[in-house]
C-alpha cells in the first residue's frame, strides 16, 4: 500500500518562510537526497484558510513513497533534508505519515 509523509509548515505569530529558497534549494535537496525512494511529490503554497481567512500553513509538501519500505529508505538519507529547514523557515514542521486509499 502506498505510504505518503506530509511536511507541514504553520504560520504562527512571528514565522518566517522562504518560499523561494524552498521551491529552488530545499525541494532540489529533497529531490537529491531521497528522491530514489519517491514516487510522486507535491507542494502546495499556502495562500489562505478559506473565504477572506488566512493560511494555517505556508506550505505543505506531500510525498508518496510505494510502499513503506520505501519511505523508510528515504528517511534513512534525509539527515541533510531536515537539517536544512533552518535555512527557510524559524516554524518547528509538523510531519503526518499515512496511508493512501482511494
Amino acid at each position: 500500500m502506498a505510504v505518503t509523509l506530509q511536511v507541514m509548515y504553520p504560520v504562527t505569530k512571528g514565522s518566517t518562510f522562504d518560499d523561494a529558497y524552498y521551491a529552488n534549494t530545499h525541494m532540489a535537496m529533497v529531490s537529491e537526497y531521497m528522491g530514489a525512494h519517491i514516487s510522486d511529490t507535491v507542494v502546495t503554497k499556502g495562500i489562505a484558510g478559506g473565504a477572506g481567512t488566512p493560511p494555517a500553513f505556508h506550505a505543505v509538501a506531500t510525498i508518496l513513497f510505494a510502499d513503506q519500505a520505501a519511505m523508510d529508505a528515504a528517511m534513512a538519507v534525509s539527515g541533510p533534508v531536515l537539517a536544512d529547514i533552518p535555512n527557510f523557515t524559524n516554524a518547528s514542521p509538523q510531519m503526518l505519515i499515512g496511508q493512501t486509499y482511494s
